[in-house]
């Protein structure tokens, strides 16, 4: 039975294997699992890599990537015939950026609206733009879904919003698995976009001492990207083809995690970090940069995995060598991740999605 309210997730594309995109996916398909009406608008490109729940219905207003300079006011008179037209209620922003178009799309139509932050409040991407948008976020959007702590403190700070900014970090988009990971393969697990972002060419040079040290193990990086050719070419340099494979998107994920033994994670700069919590699930030791924002808050204690500086090989090298050479660590590691991931399921984020999507008046809790 649908409880009332019409709730549209607004997003650039669906059919892009990326973490918002995702995160799109898991969350929409929770909230029509729960009984609200959903649906999710594209800008462009109506199929999905993701599967949808059959009740949430997915348009787009291109069929490819348009100019958005180009067509500004065509994009945001579709989003307003879309809203009007399907009495949306609650709009939800699945990147910051959208304000640019969604805000004065709706202007007089009652509709509620959300800005869901992926990234964290000090990396713009490259888009200046999103700074902008972040403020007109602020100041009109209801409310301001942001990941971390430290990202709601970032934003309060430095922009003193009139919109509430909410905690809901991403959660878990699989069932929490019975077991975990054997963990009896030699295997470092890596996944990610193959982009600079992710640190990856600091892997690799990592792995060359690693690989010197224990030749038998094997570093598994899944996912594609526009780094492929340089992140190739530096494998080859560092004669590592027989110790490193990039194999491409992984489509089953959960069977990556159980065939590995540990889990790395190189990156710059993370959001959230949404690997991690999966990694944790199935209990892999974790070796983790502690970039922000994510990462930096997830692994804070110590207790669920070792933390190195960004762009730092010869320590990630050393951590990575301080779980094969030390399995006491390791398991000790692997048990108080599980524990820590159960707090990440889909079920308890979903229902603070639900909780906040249904809310008409009033403020919400902070949710940490």
């Amino acid at each position: 039975m649908s409880k009332g309210r019409h709730v549209c997730f607004l997003t650039g594309t669906l059919n892009a294997m990326a973490g918002a995109e995702r995160m799109t996916a898991v969350i929409a398909n929770a909230l029509a699992e729960s009984g609200h009406t959903v649906s999710i608008l594209s800008l462009w490109d109506k199929d999905s890599c993701f599967p949808l729940h059959p009740a949430v219905g997915h348009e787009a207003l291109f069929a490819e990537r348009p100019s958005f300079k180009k067509a500004y006011l065509t994009t945001v008179a579709g989003i307003r015939r879309y809203c009007r037209e399907r009495k949306v209620d609650v709009l939800v922003q699945v990147d910051t950026m959208l304000a640019l178009l969604a805000l004065p799309a709706t202007v007089g139509l009652g509709v509620q609206h959300i800005a869901w932050e992926h990234c964290h409040f000090d990396e713009d991407l490259g888009r200046r733009a999103r700074r902008y948008a972040r403020r007109l976020a602020a100041r009109y959007c209801k409310h301001v879904v942001v990941l971390t702590e430290r990202d709601q403190l970032r934003w309060i700070e430095a922009l003193q919003p009139r919109s509430q900014v909410v905690i809901i970090p991403n959660p878990l988009p699989f069932p929490f698995p019975e077991e975990p990971a054997p963990r009896t393969g030699k295997i470092v697990l890596a996944m990610g976009r193959l982009v600079n972002a992710k640190g990856f060419d600091v892997l690799i040079r990592a792995w060359q001492r690693v690989s010197a040290e224990v030749p038998d193990w094997k570093l598994v990086i899944h996912g594609e990207g526009e780094e492929r050719p340089a992140l190739s070419a530096l494998i080859d340099e560092l004669g590592l083809q027989d110790s490193v494979s990039l194999p491409g998107i992984c489509r089953d994920a959960t069977e990556a995690y159980r065939e590995a033994s540990i889990f790395c994670l190189s990156s710059r700069y993370e959001g959230f970090g949404l690997v991690l919590i999966e990694a944790m699930a199935f209990g892999l030791p974790i070796v983790s940069t502690n970039c922000e924002a994510g990462p930096r808050e997830l692994l804070a204690t110590g207790t669920v995995g070792l933390t190195v500086p960004v762009d730092a090989p010869t320590m990630l090298a050393a951590s990575i060598l301080d779980l094969i050479h030390q399995p006491d660590l390791a398991l000790r590691f692997a048990h108080a991740e599980r524990m820590f991931a159960k707090g990440y399921s889909l079920q308890q984020i979903g229902a603070r999605w639900s909780d906040l999507t249904s809310a008409r008046h009033g403020s919400m809790p902070q949710y940490s």
